[in-house]
């Protein structure tokens, strides 16, 4: 079956209408029923390996800022009962201190197979306004600087991630092998907004080219959670 392409007006569109969904001056909690099971991986420009995990982000990052990209596998997920299921997100995240002190800047990146009650769902999940495990975002983003529908294409292949958005996002990750070779090095039973275990990755190839930034990650720290996050209204 042919997969309907990004229409090139949805970034137009959702620009215009960004300040009333996602800008936090005027973003207001709607705590709704929703839930995502997946994982989320991630790589940033901390080096190995960042001490944002097991601070809950009351350290400086390595740099004195965190630049980073997300991605999320939506194994199992519902928004106010519709699907979310097999869904793929990306974000593009730039903090500038301290990820706890919050003024972070975000893009969002979602699945172009998403129908637009899964679409709007998805931007108020990550936006913070649904309230529940991702309602602090309302606190800690302070800009959404782009918002869109895209071909975000995520593989998992044994010890390695990867995500590939165009030429926007193109980003590989590794595990980091531990003294048991079938067990890689982890943080469990944390209290990461992510999720309690975090396996400790490091970037292979990845950079970013978008929204006038020019990130490169290679050899940089990276992360890999499971996660099951849910709504308030659950």
């Amino acid at each position: 079956m042919a997969v309907k392409k990004a229409r090139k007006s949805d970034r137009l569109q959702v620009m215009e209408r960004i300040d009333a969904r996602m800008n936090p001056r005027r973003r207001r909690a709607e705590p709704t029923n929703w839930e995502i099971k997946g994982e989320l991986f991630l790589n940033c420009s901390c080096d190995l390996f960042c001490p944002c995990v097991v601070s809950l982000g009351k350290h400086p990052p390595t740099e004195g800022h965190c630049h980073a990209w997300m991605a999320i596998r939506i194994d199992e997920g519902h928004f106010e009962g519709e699907s979310l299921s097999g869904l793929n997100v990306g974000l593009m995240v730039e903090i500038p201190g301290r990820m706890a002190e919050g003024g972070w800047r975000v893009a969002a990146y979602v699945d172009e197979r998403s129908s637009q009650k899964a679409y709007n769902g998805i931007l108020k999940i990550f936006s913070g306004a649904a309230g529940g495990t991702t309602g602090l975002f309302t606190l800690l983003v302070s800009d959404i600087v782009g918002a869109e529908r895209a071909p975000v294409e995520i593989v998992t292949d044994g010890a390695r991630r990867s995500i590939k958005i165009g030429r926007k996002i193109e980003g590989e990750i590794e595990m980091i092998g531990g003294a048991d070779p079938n067990h890689p090095v982890m943080v469990s039973n944390s209290k990461y907004w992510m999720g309690p275990d975090i396996i400790v990755a490091k970037g292979l190839k990845s950079r970013v080219r978008d929204y006038g930034r020019m990130w490169d990650f290679g050899g940089k720290s990276a992360e890999i959670c499971p996660i099951h996050w849910q709504g308030p209204g659950k």
